[in-house]
Protein backbone atom coordinates (compact mmCIF):
# COMPACT_ATOMS: atom_id res chain seq x y z
CA UNK A 1 0.00 0.00 0.00
CA UNK A 2 2.77 2.26 1.25
CA UNK A 3 4.04 2.37 -2.82
CA UNK A 4 1.05 3.41 -4.43
CA UNK A 5 0.45 5.97 -1.28
CA UNK A 6 3.89 7.64 -2.85
CA UNK A 7 3.06 8.52 -6.24
CA UNK A 8 2.72 11.62 -5.66
CA UNK A 9 -0.79 13.74 -6.03
CA UNK A 10 0.37 16.33 -9.05
CA UNK A 11 0.05 12.54 -11.04
CA UNK A 12 -3.43 12.36 -10.58
CA UNK A 13 -4.52 16.10 -10.94
CA UNK A 14 -6.16 17.14 -14.78
CA UNK A 15 -6.85 12.99 -15.54
CA UNK A 16 -8.88 10.27 -14.58
CA UNK A 17 -5.68 7.83 -15.06
CA UNK A 18 -7.02 6.87 -11.35
CA UNK A 19 -10.39 5.24 -12.48
CA UNK A 20 -9.09 2.65 -14.99
CA UNK A 21 -7.52 -0.88 -14.24
CA UNK A 22 -4.33 0.03 -16.72
CA UNK A 23 -3.07 2.20 -14.69
CA UNK A 24 -2.76 -0.19 -11.75
CA UNK A 25 -1.66 -2.77 -14.15
CA UNK A 26 1.43 -0.90 -15.37
CA UNK A 27 2.04 0.41 -12.30
CA UNK A 28 2.57 -3.15 -10.92
CA UNK A 29 4.24 -4.24 -14.08
CA UNK A 30 7.21 -1.66 -13.69
CA UNK A 31 7.67 -2.30 -10.31
CA UNK A 32 8.02 -6.09 -11.14
CA UNK A 33 9.87 -5.66 -14.04
CA UNK A 34 12.56 -3.25 -12.56
CA UNK A 35 12.85 -6.08 -10.00
CA UNK A 36 13.92 -8.40 -12.49
CA UNK A 37 10.70 -10.55 -12.11
CA UNK A 38 9.99 -12.50 -15.45
CA UNK A 39 6.38 -10.58 -16.04
CA UNK A 40 3.54 -11.38 -19.06
CA UNK A 41 1.19 -8.74 -19.03
CA UNK A 42 -2.27 -9.72 -20.84
CA UNK A 43 -1.74 -13.48 -20.58
CA UNK A 44 -3.65 -15.70 -23.20
CA UNK A 45 -5.38 -18.72 -21.78
CA UNK A 46 -8.24 -20.54 -23.35
CA UNK A 47 -11.09 -18.88 -21.35
CA UNK A 48 -9.63 -15.41 -21.70
CA UNK A 49 -6.51 -13.06 -20.94
CA UNK A 50 -4.92 -13.49 -16.93
CA UNK A 51 -3.95 -9.58 -16.50
CA UNK A 52 0.19 -10.16 -15.42
CA UNK A 53 1.45 -13.76 -14.52
CA UNK A 54 4.77 -13.39 -12.74
CA UNK A 55 7.33 -16.20 -12.86
CA UNK A 56 9.58 -16.57 -9.90
CA UNK A 57 11.71 -19.65 -11.03
CA UNK A 58 9.12 -22.49 -10.90
CA UNK A 59 6.72 -20.38 -8.54
CA UNK A 60 3.99 -18.72 -10.37
CA UNK A 61 1.93 -15.95 -9.60
CA UNK A 62 -1.38 -15.37 -11.00
CA UNK A 63 -2.81 -11.89 -10.95
CA UNK A 64 -5.87 -9.92 -11.55
CA UNK A 65 -6.47 -6.59 -11.39
CA UNK A 66 -9.62 -4.39 -10.39
CA UNK A 67 -11.24 -1.23 -9.63
CA UNK A 68 -13.86 -1.63 -6.81
CA UNK A 69 -15.90 1.90 -8.04
CA UNK A 70 -16.78 -0.03 -11.38
CA UNK A 71 -17.38 -3.69 -10.29
CA UNK A 72 -17.85 -5.04 -6.50
CA UNK A 73 -15.13 -6.17 -4.06
CA UNK A 74 -14.25 -10.00 -4.58
CA UNK A 75 -14.59 -9.90 -7.86
CA UNK A 76 -10.57 -9.95 -9.24
CA UNK A 77 -10.22 -13.26 -7.32
CA UNK A 78 -13.26 -14.64 -8.39
CA UNK A 79 -12.46 -14.15 -12.22
CA UNK A 80 -9.23 -16.30 -11.48
CA UNK A 81 -11.28 -19.00 -10.13
CA UNK A 82 -14.23 -18.84 -12.65
CA UNK A 83 -11.79 -18.90 -15.12
CA UNK A 84 -9.34 -21.21 -14.00
CA UNK A 85 -6.81 -19.40 -15.17
CA UNK A 86 -3.97 -21.19 -13.28
CA UNK A 87 -4.65 -24.54 -15.45
CA UNK A 88 -2.32 -23.32 -18.40
CA UNK A 89 1.00 -23.64 -15.94
CA UNK A 90 -0.20 -27.07 -14.21
CA UNK A 91 2.67 -29.29 -14.95
CA UNK A 92 4.74 -26.76 -15.56
CA UNK A 93 5.45 -24.67 -12.09
CA UNK A 94 6.15 -26.12 -8.38
CA UNK A 95 3.69 -23.85 -6.83
CA UNK A 96 1.24 -21.66 -8.03
CA UNK A 97 -0.57 -18.39 -6.53
CA UNK A 98 -3.59 -16.60 -6.99
CA UNK A 99 -3.36 -13.35 -6.21
CA UNK A 100 -6.42 -10.95 -6.92
CA UNK A 101 -6.05 -6.96 -6.22
CA UNK A 102 -8.56 -4.56 -6.21
CA UNK A 103 -8.03 -0.62 -6.16
CA UNK A 104 -10.01 2.25 -5.18
CA UNK A 105 -10.02 5.59 -7.61
CA UNK A 106 -11.08 7.50 -4.69
CA UNK A 107 -8.36 6.45 -2.43
CA UNK A 108 -5.54 5.71 -5.44
CA UNK A 109 -4.27 2.82 -3.33
CA UNK A 110 -4.87 -1.09 -2.63
CA UNK A 111 -8.70 -1.55 -1.69
CA UNK A 112 -8.79 -5.42 -1.40
CA UNK A 113 -6.11 -7.82 -1.77
CA UNK A 114 -6.95 -12.13 -1.64
CA UNK A 115 -4.85 -14.87 -2.47
CA UNK A 116 -4.84 -18.23 -2.78
CA UNK A 117 -2.43 -21.30 -3.61
CA UNK A 118 -2.89 -24.03 -5.98
CA UNK A 119 -1.90 -27.17 -5.80
CA UNK A 120 -0.39 -28.24 -9.44
CA UNK A 121 -1.08 -31.82 -10.10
Amino acid sequence: MSFFASIPYDCYRKNALAGYEGFYASVVYAYFTASGFDVLVEDATNKGQIDMTVSLGDWIYVMEFKVVELEPEGRALEQIRKRRYWEKYLGSAREIYLIGVEFSKEERNIARFDWERVQPT
